[in-house]
């Protein structure tokens, strides 16, 4: 299935932490969220290490939100979380 990401999930993409390679990976190998009105949701922790916002954080948790619409996966946003996650 071809996955489609909208310019608005890319410019959230980059404010927010991730990018499209994680994005199209957390769709394709990440775990089925909750989401509202009609859309789909997976999420993905990664491994993080890294400063941001002059904060340790160990880990990343990127989640993806999008629609499908005949062979094709649209995302609508994405969000990224810092933090430590049980995996």
């Amino acid at each position: 299935m071809e996955i489609q990401i909208d310019p608005h999930t890319l410019e959230r993409a980059e404010e927010r932490g991730t990018n499209e390679a994680e994005i199209k990976d957390v769709i394709l190998t990440g775990s089925s969220i909750s989401a509202k009105y009609g859309k789909m949701a997976k999420a993905k922790v990664y491994e993080f290490n890294q400063n941001r916002h002059n904060r340790y954080y160990e880990q990343k948790r990127v989640e993806v939100f999008y629609l499908i619409e005949g062979d094709k996966i649209i995302t609508v946003t994405v969000y990224v979380f810092f933090g430590k996650w049980e995996v």
